[in-house]
């Protein structure tokens, strides 16, 4: 029990520390699919056991695809909720603090965004809530004050961006309905790359 405590301990400090070193990326490298074209098939994610081997169509071919690795977070009313609780619908899954620029000159697009598509893919903006460069009462504050909709996410525990290996901020992954990993994007993105990620998860 002891070793299973420490081992625990030490997993959240790693986590911490790493959430704490986390940095901006702007401007992006626009979308990038699964595997990455470079020939490095291995996503940006933590390996937590949760890869497949199962396909996905990205309109124009069949690539192979990894699922995307499940977490916890918090709601705006402190409610847990998993990733996986919204497998069934396309999802566009973001990582951004109020700290950072880049973040906060994307969020407006997503905001367009999210009200274009509501209902019909899920958008899960999950917030970097590491206590000290961000609270929640800080994001919440900051959400409110710019009249954003989307649905925010608070990674409290910071079990969200271990399991994607979250170093820069904004990242964004496109999940189709059935839980993979479809496409990604590693700093800023506009409304129109947005558009493209969400079209290789999600048709009328």
């Amino acid at each position: 029990m002891k070793r299973i405590c420490a081992y625990i301990l030490s997993a959240v400090l790693l986590a911490s520390a790493t959430l704490s070193t986390v940095s901006c990326t702007s401007p992006g490298g626009g979308i990038e699919t699964y595997p990455k074209e470079s020939g490095n098939t291995n996503p940006p994610v933590a390996d937590t056991g949760s890869a497949d081997s199962s396909t996905v169509t990205d309109g124009n071919a069949e690539a192979p695809a990894s699922h995307a690795p499940d977490f916890t977070a918090l709601d705006r009313e402190g409610n847990e909720v998993k990733l996986s609780d919204f497998f069934g619908k396309p999802i566009v899954l973001n990582f951004w603090a109020s700290w950072c620029p880049p973040c906060k000159a994307e969020l407006p697009d997503f905001e367009t965004v999210f009200k274009k598509y509501e209902g019909k893919v899920t958008f899960l903006m999950v917030n970097l809530t590491d206590g000290q460069r961000e609270t929640v009462e800080i994001a919440k504050s900051f959400v409110e004050s710019q009249g954003y909709t989307f649905p925010v996410y608070f990674d409290t525990k910071y079990e969200a961006s271990y399991n994607y290996g979250v170093s820069s901020i904004p990242q964004t992954y496109f999940i189709d309905a059935e839980g993979n990993l479809v496409a990604y994007a590693t700093g800023m993105i506009t409304g129109s790359q947005l558009e493209e990620g969400i079209g290789m998860i999600y048709s009328e």
